[in-house]
């Protein structure tokens, strides 16, 4: 392996193992503790290579240097990482307790944001401590736009993501960023020219997700097409070899096309802030640029290298999936290439070369590949084109199958196909995009072209749906770390072999890595975690609770609507996908967003038992459901206060509503079942659509030491109707839980509720902005995974035995 190479690797080794320490470190040692290591650890190095090396023989200290400069550019790799990372959390920690202790803060925002809003930036202290930190803020009151600097109030939460923040804008600052200014305008532009297709073009474009629905991107997963939805090292290139085709077509001589394109390519990516992939392949391209204007060839893996190890100014990038992912699929198609270039090779070399020695196996597979080696070699044009790509998309499914189970849980099978068909598309609709972009101040030659790219959009919808849509296309997996770090092992394995002399070697390292990935999910183990797992529905609810050992307590079953449900659409896919028998389901009660997925439910899954008010209503899906339990042999109950089941250490907890209240109502709401969930030290209180009436009867009749809980799924979606202010102050949750559709029509969560569970300071979270919610305990502490972002729930503040509710 060339020394550069070898070098990046062993860097980028120690920088994953550091921030790994660093993150899951609960070490309040400083960050400049481990600088100084760095410094030591360094040193060290240094003078034992220099001793072990000094009057050896040549030989020797070659040996020596090979192994030592590895090991110390992997333990450097730690410590910087591992510094950078607990600095970050100081840093994070320190503006987290400024904002929740009435201090203010200085936030740049991304985009232009009105009262109500969300936005992303970086926020900074205002003390002259360069301590900074992306951020995103929910506007409570004030109005900021893109690019502009402004003080802000409110208060904070520290996540693994950066600072979510519920507060105010205040002063606004002269200072503006003019990048973030021009993206913003070109996000406008991109509205008004494409209107329905703005989110996927803004997606594509400028690298502004927020409008994709969660629908679209798990098409899009599903079909192996998720990387599409991001601006990556793909559609930077992609520009680059337009801009370079527009320079020549102009009549510019190589040499100033090269640079312009190259200039132009630089200012696109700092525009959009310069993400990691597009980084990568900006760097990639220089080199390449460069070494031709030296006419010194660089070899593709070195320029890979430098590619990969130039984000790591900030050694915390190792973590973000868009790095991960453009180096480890770069990685493949240098690896392809490799592959068919010694194809090439073989398949002109003299027949039965060396095929006479070994093992008459290892004759035989030699024989094998020198034939098909030899096949790939007469290919011509097309044929040759179609074995080539539909190779490289197979190589690239696999190496970067690991990343896609661990962060999405599926691996698509029909990544290759889809690949195949929708490179083309994007080949030719990105630099069209681009072009309607830089035509937009003129409205009318812009909107020409944005037109143009409407049927070549929609025929990247249509690849994604059929791809989404093909029986068995896609693997359902969660796998475990140990299972993950198995495949991507293998994975890294699969692509050394592509350019190792003797590719058996790395072969079989790659199946035995395999083979212990296959093997670890057999071990019985038990997670001494349970989970409680809101589920992104739409308008409706559904919980799914899990046990240590692995079972479920599943609490509504979502809406339905013609030709489907959520129970077969969402619920089933969630849980097969995890894993589990049900062990119980409740229904809180029988309206049609809570129970339209039950039939669905008890025909695919088939609990132990049903429990539920028993409050007689007109609903379909609840009797379809209850005719499917009946023929299934479901245990059912009508539920009571005080009714109790514990499984794997959960205790769950009727609370409310007793026969004589359901009996009195005539609202199916105030009889929603109401339960508490115990495991440990701490508590889950899910309301189902209680409103009001209900929550006084609770308050009344039972005791405060049962309605304590430190996670509260909110009544009725958010209702103003629900979540009253004694009732909240009775339960002085630690977290708040809204299952919610986005843009529905009832305006849930209403604003009353929303500034409550502000000024109280208690997290709300919701389906319609998080998508799928994890509350995880193990019975002491408690962690929330929302929106891509994970961070430890603070303890509940000692508090005085007269409780008052939240004003």
């Amino acid at each position: 392996m060339p020394p550069l190479i070898s070098a990046v690797t062993s860097w980028i080794v120690g920088l994953f193992l550091g921030t790994g320490w660093g993150q899951a470190s609960a070490s309040s040692a400083p960050a400049q503790d481990a600088t100084v290591g760095v410094v030591l650890l360094g040193s060290v190095a240094a003078a034992t290579l220099w001793v072990l090396c000094r009057g050896a023989p040549a030989s020797f200290s070659q040996s020596m240097t090979r192994a030592l400069v590895p090991l110390a550019l992997v333990a450097g790799g730690v410590m910087v990482a591992y510094a950078s990372a607990r600095e970050r959390q100081l840093c994070r920690s320190r503006i987290t307790a400024a904002l929740n202790s009435a201090s203010s803060a200085s936030m740049l925002v991304d985009e232009a944001v009105r009262e109500g809003g969300y936005v992303r930036g970086r926020v900074a202290l205002r003390d002259g401590s360069g301590c900074t930190d992306v951020a995103s803020l929910r506007v409570k009151s004030g109005t900021l736009t893109a690019g502009a600097r402004a003080e802000i109030t409110g208060t904070a939460l520290a996540t693994d993501r950066g600072v979510r923040i519920e507060g105010s804008i205040g002063a606004r600052s002269a200072s503006q960023d003019p990048l973030r200014r021009w993206r913003d305008r070109a996000g406008t532009s991109i509205d008004s020219l494409f209107r329905s297709q703005a989110a996927l073009v803004r997606a594509l474009l400028i690298a502004d997700q927020d409008g994709i629905s969660p629908d679209i991107r798990d098409r899009f997963a599903d079909a192996g097409l998720v990387h599409m939805l991001s601006v990556s090292g793909m559609h930077v290139a992609i520009i680059a070899s337009a801009l370079l085709t527009l320079a020549s077509s102009v009549r510019l001589s190589r040499t100033a096309a090269s640079w312009a394109a190259l200039g132009l390519v630089l200012f696109y990516i700092a525009m959009l802030g310069a993400p990691a992939p597009a980084v990568r392949s900006g760097v990639m391209l220089a080199v390449v640029m460069i070494s031709e204007r030296l006419q010194r060839p660089v070899h593709p893996w070195t320029a890979l290298a430098l590619g990969a190890v130039i984000p790591t100014y900030d050694p915390l990038i190792v973590v973000d999936l868009g790095w991960q992912l453009s180096v480890s699929g770069m990685a493949a198609l240098v690896a392809a290439r490799s592959l068919f270039r010694r194809w090439r090779e073989v398949g002109h070399a003299t027949p039965g070369f060396g095929s006479s020695t070994g093992h008459p196996y290892q004759r035989w597979l030699r024989a094998r590949g020198r034939a098909s080696a030899r096949w790939f070699a007469s290919r011509k044009g097309f044929t040759r084109h179609l074995v080539r790509e539909s190779l490289t998309g197979i190589i690239a499914t696999a190496v970067t199958a690991p990343l896609i189970a661990w962060i999405f849980g599926r691996v698509s099978l029909m990544a290759p196909l889809t690949n195949l068909a929708a490179g083309p598309i994007v080949a030719f609709v990105q630099p069209a995009l681009f072009l309607a972009l830089l035509l937009a101040p003129w409205h009318a030659a812009g909107q020409l072209v944005a037109d143009a790219c409407q049927l070549p959009l929609a025929l990247l919808y249509a690849v994604a749906d059929v791809g989404a849509t093909v029986p068995f296309a896609v693997l359902r997996t969660t796998p475990t770390l140990a299972t993950a770090v198995a495949c991507g092992v293998a994975s890294a394995a699969l692509v050394r072999a592509t350019a190792a002399r003797r590719a058996m070697p790395w072969m079989l390292a790659a199946a035995g890595a395999l083979l212990l990935a296959a093997w670890i999910p057999l071990l019985p183990v038990q997670s001494g975690y349970m989970e409680v797992h809101m589920l992104d529905v739409g308008q409706g609810d559904a919980l799914a609770i899990r046990t240590p050992r692995g079972r479920w307590i599943l609490v509504d079953a979502g809406r339905r609507w013609d030709g489907g449900d959520a129970g077969r659409r969402t619920i089933i896919p969630y849980l097969q996908r995890i894993g589990g028998p049900v062990g119980l389901f409740v229904l809180s009660h029988a309206h049609e967003d809570h129970a339209g997925g039950a039939a669905s439910i008890m025909e695919a899954l088939t609990p132990l038992q049903w429990w539920e008010p028993a409050f007689v209503t007109t609903s379909i899906a609840y009797e379809n459901a209850l005719r499917v339990a009946q023929s299934k042999g479901v245990l059912w109950q009508r539920v009571h206060p005080g009714q109790r089941w514990q499984i794997d250490g959960i205790r769950v907890e009727v609370l409310a509503p007793d026969s004589a209240w359901t009996a009195r109502q005539r609202d199916a709401n105030e009889t929603s079942v109401v339960l508490r969930v115990q495991y440990g030290r701490r508590s889950v209180l899910l309301m189902g659509d209680a409103e009001a009436h209900e929550e006084a009867w609770l308050v009344e009749h039972v005791s405060a030491g049962l309605l304590q809980a430190d996670v509260l799924k909110l009544g009725h979606h958010g209702s103003r109707t629900s979540s009253t202010a004694p009732f909240v102050g009775r339960v002085q949750p630690l977290v708040g839980l809204v299952s919610v559709g986005a843009g529905n029509r009832y305006g849930h969560p209403s604003p009353e509720v929303l500034e409550r569970f502000a000024d109280a300071g208690i997290p709300l979270l919701r389906t319609d902005r998080e998508g799928p919610v994890v509350v995880r305990t193990d019975g002491r502490s408690l962690e929330v995974h929302a929106g891509g972002a994970r961070w430890q729930v603070a303890p509940r503040a000692p508090v005085a035995s007269e409780r008052g509710g939240i004003q």
